[in-house]
């Protein structure tokens, strides 16, 4: 035997390639098998499920089981699920929803008033855990309540050798599990990817009690081992010390209780063993008198519980997902990257000396300095965040600039009026702010700008500050030259220094907390831009270079930080609290900073909250050529946004203040930088833009010589005149209907005549209007740049003309179906980062569109605008949001026979029309490729139509209307040719739309009529032939899988007896359980599976594994439903598959042990065929029943 063992076959020995014998013998099977005509097993008619169950209705009435026969009434419902945010109250302004005008910002204003609306499928949650965590037999029933946690903790070392100490405890990412056995695993990580090994663990098994220890470090908890030894962890605050150690100690709770329940079990044991056996049900005896001694005798081998336990031994069992093909979906909710906190605590000079005017008082700096804080990105040569105004000036400083120049500056404003539910007061001085970055990488930079009161130039100015000797005399001067600077220019800044520190270590976010600013370099004043700063920055790491900037001898202190989850009292952009907020005029507020994301698809997200933000940036001013005015050097820009150009029209209250005025004034200046005729500017002038813009809303700039000339020469009367106004200029914010946003060139004028929007250029030399005085012969002498930040205005012309057109007809203007298709088919244009963003607001339109179209063309092109946002969400790996569009987001409008269509309906129409073989092959495979996210629109759609509309409490036949039914049958003829014929060509879409329809059919048992239902599943199986490819055994095995998947099916099979009156012979009992015509016709299901699988059987090796693999793990399931776990209802389950025996002695020689098997077989021993079909009948009927 040894011998032969080892003796090699020669027709192995001839092949060229050892291992290919199985490939070979396979290919000779196909071409055998291909040589002769198969023909194709007849379709069983199912029966007319719905008739049926009316006709047999006492029958089922009177089945001591008639659960297992009957769907609940309670199948299905619709939710409304309050939209949850981290805010007080809605991100929408009150008024918001009637000031709307425009569609596009109606339709956004309700996306983001409007709650969730799941349908629940009240059943699902039936099936078996994904992963069932059996190790052994005999560690089944022995799972608790499963308990689990997981959160960021510090470990602290607890090596005897050396002493517990702050700086010894490490950040590490614990998560707690429960293993196999019941017990409980506290495993930690370095990061949150807990699918990877962890880094250590501890056994909560060997646990002896929790306690709190804040010796070493607050809120650490100590955890108490059997061995003496124990391990000292951290939490980041109070709250999550108590829940962890609550957690913890319930675990250990668990423990005890079933350690005595284990000790009291021990003891009745063998009582209850014999109990056991003695308890056995008689219910297979009634019906089947010629094997009930068998089975007894099987019953009290396997001890009634070993058929789980069993099942515990097949490791396919620990495997396998039962809960369908959707992962976890969440509602939409808003996102950020990396959140830093920055601390601004002190910015000192070294020149200093006491402002008070009796000299009794602190040391402080000798006059005003203003920050302002922002995030610049070399790497990608950007600037990525909002500024951060911050005034670190002691109270004796805020006082040398006068009220009066703060409300010039500010406007006026009442300091306790509450600004959405928050005393303005403790916004003035902000301190501490949120910034966020959505991609870190270490060429990330943080920026502070200095500024100071208007004196004179930057050179000048920052001289005294840049002296090291003693500065006593120096700090007396400046202080008395800043002391009448701020009485008389208060309300005017300068550019004066600036400064930089990295923020990330490296590209994951890790901080870089000990990194300090630069010094403070002074400001160069032809280097002011954003890109001049940028440049700067690109040499940061280049000392040689740094070296040459003069420096001013001070310090800012500003630190950073990361932000805890449970961070309280902070205001987003748009100040709205979050909800951990405590309304107090003593409350330290800290402030989101708006970051500006790339607007690149990956990076965006769809818009969850109301914020409408413009940033206007003024950049430079060319004045150098101007006659219109003699003076005009120390140029300040004022900018104010109105919607009105009449004369006594005031501007609008919505530009955001800086630190220590009101929180929204009426006028912004930017800095003034002294004798330049030709300045550049770099402020940022944030605006909180009205509801609903019209054409009339503008920005004015407003531009004023400021006389820095504070000498005793002159006459009382000149010095007194502070500013001229020497020009004027606007920008309409609206053309075309959208924002105007990028960098714009723009003339100035010399005056501003009532009615100067309307002055408008009709030819050489002509105009209409006003007459209007421009400098410099009206050149474009302005530039600047305009940011737009809103979730209810586009910059995106296609969706811009798409909504206004929608907007015109549903107004009552006659729509045209070519005007319609041309701006459809626009939407294919659509910027990417465009489309996520307002992806739902986007897709209910085009939804809304498609229910009342007229005509067919329309609702094609509106299918395919769908398809192409489909693909390109799933192309840029954001698909997660198109589920949650569909389970929470998605709403069917209400349904108006005579008026609109249904979803449901005009989609299945239109995607039979895609699908036709002379349509645009593309947009074809995109919709079989991404056709889960159709089906399930149709399936809510469906689901929404039943109970808005009454209709789930009609019969089944009656719910849908003949034209659906036909929709749905053409759309299954249509999609099956592209599953079966075309997967080698498109082998990924194919196998996509084969378990989309898997899915959809499966579900419409819910809704449909089932008959109706069976009928499409026969349509499916016809298209399948004996000799079939593999791949093509693996689309019908996965649609089979799929679909006896069903929470009920159960009853979709009736499992009940069929023939007439009772059971008395053998022959009787062949009518209904053997695998007749009659069986498969009136047990649709399991009939059609138990056929396709002894057809299966007929097949190669490869074909009747998947086949036995499907019937298998479909059996494991029915024995962990715990709907199902008496014995009475497994009996009756095991009536279903009583056919499998047939199959089995039939196909006994085909069958390898090794396909089916959990136990370890040798493949050596000769086993005979008697073996295998005794195998397999325990194997199949004991763990049934």
């Amino acid at each position: 035997m040894a011998l032969a063992a080892a003796e090699t076959r020669k027709f192995t020995r001839a092949l060229s390639k050892p291992g290919t014998a199985a490939e070979l013998r396979q290919s000779v099977s196909e071409v055998v098998r291909g040589s002769v005509l198969l023909a194709k097993p007849k379709l069983i008619e199912p029966i007319d499920y719905e008739n049926v169950i009316v006709q047999r209705k006492t029958q089922i009435l009177n089945d001591a089981l008639r659960e297992m026969l009957l769907f609940p009434y309670d199948d299905f419902q619709t939710a409304l699920l309050k939209r949850q945010s981290r805010y007080i109250h809605s991100t929408v302004p009150e008024n918001a929803e009637k000031e709307a005008q425009s569609l596009f910002v109606t339709e956004c204003i309700k996306t983001y008033n409007s709650d969730w609306h799941p349908v629940i499928q009240n059943f699902t949650f039936f099936f078996p855990s994904t992963s069932l965590h059996f190790q052994d037999a005999a560690s089944l029933g022995s799972q608790k309540g499963g308990i689990t946690k997981q959160g960021w903790l510090y470990k602290g070392n607890m090596n005897s050798a050396i002493s517990v100490t702050m700086r010894s405890f490490k950040r590490r990412f614990f998560h707690l599990i429960q293993l196999g056995d019941g017990s409980y695993n506290l495993n930690f990580y370095k990061d949150e990817k807990i699918s990877k090994e962890p880094k250590g663990s501890i056994f909560l098994d060997s646990c002896m009690g929790v306690v709190q220890n804040n010796k070493v470090r607050r809120f650490a908890f100590e955890l108490k081992m059997q061995d003496k030894s124990s391990y000292l962890l951290a939490a980041d605050s109070e709250l999550e010390m108590e829940e962890w150690i609550n957690t913890l100690n319930k675990i250990l709770q668990l423990n005890f209780e079933a350690a005595m329940q284990e000790k009291r079990n021990g003891e009745s044991h063998e009582d209850d063993e014999q109990s056991r056996m003695e308890s056995s049900s008689c219910s297979f005896d009634n019906y089947y008198p010629e094997s009930a001694k068998s089975a007894r005798e099987a019953e009290i081998k396997f001890k009634s519980e070993s058929r789980v336990k069993l099942f515990a031994l097949d490791p396919d069992a620990q495997k396998l997902d039962f809960s369908g093909i959707e992962p976890e979906v969440k509602p939409f909710e808003e996102k950020f990257g990396k959140k830093i906190l920055v601390k601004c605590n002190d910015l000192s000079f070294n020149l200093q000396s006491c402002v008070a005017e009796n000299e009794e008082g602190p040391t402080t700096n000798v006059e005003p300095f203003f920050v302002t804080l922002s995030l610049f990105d070399i790497k990608n040569n950007r600037k990525i965040s909002a500024d951060f105004h911050v005034d670190l000036n002691h109270i004796s400083v805020r006082h040398m600039i006068s009220n009066a120049s703060q409300q010039m500056m500010n406007g006026s404003g009442d300091s306790l009026h509450r600004i959405q539910g928050i005393y303005e007061t403790v916004l003035q001085y902000p301190r501490q702010g949120i910034f966020s970055v959505t991609c870190p990488h270490p060429d990330i930079f943080l920026v502070a700008r200095i500024e100071k009161v208007l004196q004179g130039s930057i050179t000048h100015c920052a001289e005294p500050y840049m002296k090291s000797s003693d500065s006593s005399k120096v700090a007396q001067k400046v202080l008395k030259n800043a002391k009448q600077a701020c009485q008389r220019l208060g309300q005017y800044r300068m550019p004066f220094a600036w400064a930089a520190r990295t923020l990330f270590k490296d590209a994951s976010g890790t901080l870089d907390k000990n990194a300090r600013f630069s010094p403070l370099f002074r400001q160069d004043s032809n280097k002011l831009s954003n890109e001049d700063m940028l440049k700067l920055l690109a040499d940061f790491r280049k000392p040689e270079k740094m070296a040459k900037l003069p420096v001013i001898l001070g310090n800012l202190d500003v630190t950073i930080d990361n932000v805890s989850p449970d961070f309280p009292n902070y205001v987003n952009s748009s100040y709205i609290p979050m909800k951990q907020f405590e309304n107090s005029t003593k409350t330290l507020i800290t402030f989101e900073i708006e970051e500006f994301v790339p607007c690149i698809p990956k990076h965006t997200q769809p818009f969850t909250i109301y914020n409408n933000h413009l940033y206007v940036y003024p950049k430079y001013l060319k004045y150098d050529s101007q006659k219109s005015f003699a003076k005009a050097r120390n140029i300040a820009v004022c900018i104010e946004f109105k919607d009105s150009d009449e004369e006594d029209s005031l501007p609008l209250k919505c530009i955001y203040g800086r630190p220590g005025g009101p929180i929204f004034t009426r006028s912004a200046f930017a800095a003034v930088l002294h004798h330049h005729q030709n300045p550049e500017f770099y402020d940022e002038i944030k605006i909180e833009l009205p509801t609903q813009l019209h054409e009339k809303h503008h920005l004015l700039f407003t531009f004023y010589h400021v006389s820095c000339d504070n000498s005793s020469k002159g006459s009382t009367k000149k010095k007194d005149v502070v500013e001229t106004q020497v020009g004027f200029s606007w920008l309409p914010l609206i053309k075309d209907g959208r924002v105007v946003t990028n960098e714009q060139h723009i003339p100035v004028s010399a005056n501003l005549p009532s009615g100067y929007l309307s002055y408008q250029e009709v030819g050489t030399g002509k105009h209409s209007g006003p007459e209007i005085k421009w400098v410099d012969g009206g050149k474009q002498l302005l530039k600047i740049s305009t940011h737009l930040v809103s979730t209810v205005y586009t910059q995106d012309q296609h969706l811009h003309n798409f909504f206004q057109y929608c907007q015109k007809t549903e107004s009552g203007a006659r729509a045209l179906g070519t005007d319609l298709v041309k701006y459809l088919k626009s939407l294919h244009a659509m910027e990417g980062h465009v489309m996520i963003a307002f992806l739902p607001t986007v897709l209910n339109q085009l939804f809304r569109v498609l229910t009342r179209a007229t005509q067919e063309e329309v609702a094609v092109n509106v299918t395919r605008v769908i398809i192409h946002i489909v693909a390109q969400c799933h192309e840029e790996g954001l698909d997660s949001y198109l589920r949650s569009y569909v389970k929470y987001a998605y709403k069917a409008e209400p349904y108006i026979a005579s008026e609109y269509k249904t979803v449901h309906e005009e989609l299945t129409k239109s995607m039979t029309t895609i699908l036709k073989p002379s349509a645009d092959f593309l947009t074809s495979n995109k919709l079989l490729k991404y056709s889960w996210f159709f089906f399930e629109v149709l399936i809510k759609s469906m689901s929404q139509h039943l109970i808005e509309n009454s209709k789930v409490k009609l019969l089944r036949n009656q719910r849908f209307s003949a034209s659906f039914h036909h929709a749905v049958e053409t759309v299954v003829n249509m999609l099956m040719p592209h599953i079966t014929q075309k997967y080698r060509d498109n082998p990924e879409a194919s196998k996509n739309a084969n378990h989309s329809l898997a899915a959809f059919i499966k579900r419409c048992f819910t809704f449909m009529d089932r008959g109706f239902v069976f009928k499409q599943i026969n349509n499916y199986i016809s298209c399948f032939a004996p000799g079939d490819p593999k791949t093509l055994f693996e689309f019908k095995f996965e649609f089979l899988r799929v679909v006896c998947n069903h929470e009920h099916y159960i009853p979709l099979n009736l499992p009940m007896p069929f023939g007439k009156g009772r059971i008395q012979r053998y022959q009787d009992l062949h009518l209904d359980y053997s695998l007749t015509d009659e069986f498969c016709k009136n047990h649709f299901l399991v009939g059609l599976l138990l056929r396709e699988v002894g057809n299966a059987l007929q097949e190669f090796r490869d074909i009747r594994q998947i086949a036995i693999s499907v019937l298998k793990n479909l059996m494991i399931k029915h024995s962990f439903d715990d709907r199902y776990a008496s014995r009475s209802h497994q009996a009756r389950i095991a009536t279903m598959y009583l056919p499998l025996f047939g199959l089995l002695i039939e196909n006994v020689q085909r069958i390898n042990v090794k396909d089916v098997s959990p136990f370890p077989v040798n493949p050596s021993s000769n086993v005979s065929g008697q073996f295998y079909m005794r195998f397999c009948f325990f194997f199949f009927f004991f763990f049934l029943w």
